[in-house]
Formats: structure tokens, sequence, C-alpha cells
């Protein structure tokens, strides 16, 4: 399995980390990296994350990161 990451998703995670940062950059931090580890167990355990409620496709799962 590969992972791709989508312009949007660069753009959007970019600009969360420049909000969480204006409060606390280390936060920030700690979200990105945590986010990214979390994106890395994808493959290894694909079926732990909830079917998709945005597609009727068994296979496209969503990820759920601090609610």
């Amino acid at each position: 399995m590969k992972i791709v990451f989508k312009d949007t998703f660069v753009t959007r995670l970019e600009n969360q980390i420049k909000f969480i940062s204006l409060d606390s950059p280390t936060r920030a931090r700690k979200f990105k990296n945590e986010l990214l580890d979390k994106i890395k167990e994808i493959p290894k355990r694909p079926r732990s994350f909830r079917k998709s409620i945005y597609f009727e496709d068994e296979n496209i799962r969503d990820l759920i990161f601090m609610g």
C-alpha cells in the first residue's frame, strides 16, 4: 500500500499547523508529528480504521485523529 498526500491535504495541514502555532509552537509540532505517525500506521493495519461514511467502498477508510 502506498500513501499519497494530495496537495489539498498538505495545504490544509500547513494551515492547521500555523493556526495551532499561534497559541503554542510546541503543540503544533506535536500535533503534526503524531498525525504523521498515525498515517504511517495505515499500511500496517488498514482495517483498524472505520469504513468511510462518504463512500460506498468497503476499502475506503476514515482516519479520525484527535476527534
